[in-house]
């Protein structure tokens, strides 16, 4: 739980690089999946519809999952409150189970406290909420600099936090998994649900951008 301090920026943390490796990198990473899954097929330790099976219900994991879990907190004050109290209840309401046997803690950002979520030792986050985590997230870069310097980390995703905003950092494990409850966006009390749900984004939920604002 640190504030910032300065440092030069960083481009590891350039989301237009996500996910890229070169040409023989993927062909390399693909000719030893397509082995291995070869492998246990011929094994009998899977079979080919357990592998679709599965493909289909990582694709099922997205951040519109998470963000539909923020609308309903943002419209109904009791929902808010059981998802504080009781997170995993309170998102198995609404059809969403965590993965394996972690516990999920929701951290409410307010108008004097932001939070953000790393995981300083490897990737650990809540995939069934936001989908598969991005490159930066797992990146060295964003694991060490979002403890030592989390205000400049959210600086250059674009937001910047007036000094008297308290941030604090969460520390994702094994066990603990986090997700941000953002603030609701000013001005979109007379949004419905779905709409409300339309502004929330992955990175709002991990704390380094707030919500969309809507056009008007």
């Amino acid at each position: 739980m640190n504030d910032a301090q300065s440092h030069d920026h960083d481009h590891e943390l350039d989301e237009s690089h996500e996910g890229m490796l070169p040409d023989s990198g993927i062909r390399d990473y693909a000719a030893r999946f397509l082995a291995l899954k070869d492998t246990l097929i011929r094994k009998g330790i899977i079979t080919e519809v357990e592998i679709k099976q599965a493909v289909h219900e990582l694709q099922r994991r997205t951040p519109t999952n998470g963000a539909k879990v923020v609308a309903r907190a943002w419209v109904d004050q009791e929902y808010k409150e059981r998802l504080l109290t009781d997170p995993a209840s309170a998102i198995a309401e609404l059809g969403f189970t965590l993965d394996h046997a972690t516990t999920l803690v929701v951290v409410e950002n307010t108008v004097a406290r932001h939070n953000v979520i790393v995981c300083t030792l490897c990737s650990c986050y809540p995939t069934s909420l936001l989908g598969p985590p991005p490159d930066w997230y797992k990146s060295l870069a964003y694991r060490s600099r979002a403890v030592s310097e989390p205000r400049k980390i959210i600086e250059e995703f674009g937001l910047e936090l007036q000094n008297d905003i308290q941030v604090r950092v969460h520390d994702s494990t094994a066990d603990v998994r986090y997700l941000v409850l953002p603030l609701q966006p000013a001005g979109t009390e007379h949004l419905n649900e779905e709409d409300l749900a339309a502004l929330v984004t992955r990175d709002s939920m991990i704390g380094v951008t707030t919500p969309l604002v809507p056009v008007t």
